[in-house]
């Protein structure tokens, strides 16, 4: 089953939190410097390791910002449809005629949430293989009802 992308509120936070735990983390290691510094003991070690976890916190901060400016993008994309209709902001399919709308309909991965376009058999961040659904894909129709004659010609002879 496919999941829709973050919302921009959602990413918007997350990216808040991660800049204050990047500055936190960048204060903290020039503090384990200096002191190092003072002791005359410098551990390579720990101080790779700390900014490796900052360059890691970096790159998501990368992720979270081409996903706004997608999010953004899309936002400026054209609001209506090729047969006319109005397209709300957000909406991947036409109201009026269920043609797919915007560059490409957004979904994100089970595995990591990145982004990907709805067509997409593998992950680009992860590798995961997208699974779909054919039954989700194209819901079935209820069989149409049949009615029931007698009904009918019941209320026929009542309005006489």
């Amino acid at each position: 089953m496919l999941r829709r992308a973050p919302s921009p509120g959602a990413l918007r936070r997350e990216r808040r939190a991660i800049v204050k735990a990047r500055e936190e983390r960048i204060r903290n290691l020039g503090g384990l410097t200096l002191e190092m510094y003072r002791r005359s003991s410098f551990r390579d070690q720990l101080l790779i390791e700390q900014c490796r976890e900052i360059v890691a916190l970096e790159e998501r901060l990368s992720e979270l910002d081409s996903m706004l400016e997608a999010v953004a993008t899309a936002r400026r994309a054209p609001k209506t449809c090729e047969c006319g209709a109005p397209v709300p902001w957000g909406s991947h399919f036409c109201a009026n005629c269920g043609r797919p709308v915007g560059a490409e309909p957004v979904i994100a991965c089970e595995g990591c949430g990145h982004p990907l376009p709805a067509d997409a058999s593998f992950c680009a961040s992860c590798g995961r293989k997208v699974e779909t659904n054919e039954a989700e894909a194209r819901p079935e129709l209820p069989p149409p009802q049949q009615v029931d004659d007698t009904v009918l010609h019941s209320a026929e002879q009542q309005e006489r």
